[in-house]
């Protein structure tokens, strides 16, 4: 018989699908055969001929899943899904017959089955298969995964369960996320006395790691939608500090931090050759992780070549340098399977963080 165990959250960014990369990895240590599916998938991508939720794409490029694809994403909501589906142009029940047969079929195949939500509990409303009904409807007991905090934490459980109850949903779990190493019993055992007269268990995810919470540079050339000049390795290179090159070169050079991406004006040659070639020393590689050049402005000829031969990641983007730099600020990193560092820093991390008997035991 397939154990089967709904990820919820309280809100996006809170580490679901990180939490859904580091259960995969453990329960593949315990049980023989092991899937996944995201039923309701708001983000969307192309995957050979078709579209499917980008954490779905996840999962079954990192873990050799790709035959199951269309099972793994039955519902992927596409530009005008909500305009057609309140026009009537979708029937709710094909959706849901869609979702409650892709999990029987991969319950028949596997045995432990993860079933990735999508946000909150009410996301998916709008079409009437809310995170809560469909935990439901394919009767999955439910871990709700937090971030940080106390009240906050307390609140927004609170609030979201209000909803697992309203549809009959299970909730078997707490998971407090992105913790401070330094308060994570402290934080767990006060959570755990406001849920003193709950059912629910409360325990500890991951700590809080800038490893996780950083883009890569891959990231950065799909969030800008233009092409990175790197090494595969490099490409997966984690970025820890976003700087403007907008000061002298020495000052800029002077003030670099770990991993920096500096974000400079194509007009700025001096910065640019000075960057590229501290590039080729061992201490200052460890510090610059790549270049975007912005502005319409050219590149000289001669910078260009400094650059190109210096073998520096580097983008090269039309947009202004403030207009790079709110963008590149405002941008929340999702995990795809290109961030090879990101998903091993997530595998070896789980087996000392997350406690999956404890998770396992529950369902």
């Amino acid at each position: 018989m397939c154990k089967k165990l709904f990820i919820a959250a309280t809100g996006q960014n809170c580490g679901k699908t990180t939490m859904s990369v580091s259960l995969m990895h453990l329960a593949r240590k315990k049980y023989a055969r092991v899937g996944f599916i995201k039923p309701i998938g708001p983000k969307i991508e192309l995957f050979g001929n078709r579209m499917v939720d980008m954490d779905a794409a996840l999962m079954a490029k990192a873990y050799g899943m790709e035959e199951d694809i269309e099972l793994m994403s039955p519902v992927a909501l596409h530009k005008n899904f909500t305009k057609e589906f309140l026009a009537g142009k979708i029937d709710p029940r094909r959706l849901e017959d869609s979702v409650v047969d892709s999990v029987r079929q991969l319950e028949r195949k596997y045995d432990f089955l993860i079933i990735e939500g999508a946000g909150h509990a009410g996301v998916g409303s709008i079409i009437g298969l809310n995170n809560a009904r469909v935990a439901h409807l394919v009767g999955a007991p439910i871990i709700i995964v937090t971030g940080s905090g106390i009240g906050s934490v307390v609140d927004s459980l609170r609030l979201n369960m209000a909803l697992f109850e309203k549809e009959r949903a299970d909730v078997r779990m707490a998971v407090i996320n992105k913790v401070r190493h330094d308060k994570r019993t402290q934080i767990i055992d006060l959570i755990d006395q406001a849920f003193a007269e709950s059912p629910i268990r409360i325990t500890g995810g991951f700590n809080y790691s800038p490893i996780l919470a950083d883009p890569t540079l891959g990231h950065i050339s799909r969030l800008l939608e233009l092409p990175l000049r790197a090494t595969t390795t490099e490409r997966s290179r984690i970025i820890h500090n976003i700087q403007l090159g907008a000061a002298s070169s020495q000052r800029v050079v002077d003030s670099l931090l770990d991993s920096t991406l500096l974000v400079v004006t194509g007009s700025r040659d001096e910065l640019l050759v000075t960057i590229s070639s501290l590039y080729h020393i061992p201490e200052f590689r460890e510090k610059i992780a790549g270049l975007v050049i912005t502005g319409q402005t050219p590149v000289s000829n001669i910078s260009q070549q400094i650059v190109e031969d210096s073998g520096i990641p580097y983008i090269r983007i039309n947009r202004t340098t403030a207009d790079v730099y709110t963008a590149l600020k405002d941008d929340v990193a999702k995990i795809t399977v290109e961030d090879e560092e990101k998903l091993n820093w997530i595998k070896a991390h789980a087996e000392q963080e997350i406690d999956f008997d404890a998770i396992d035991a529950t369902l």
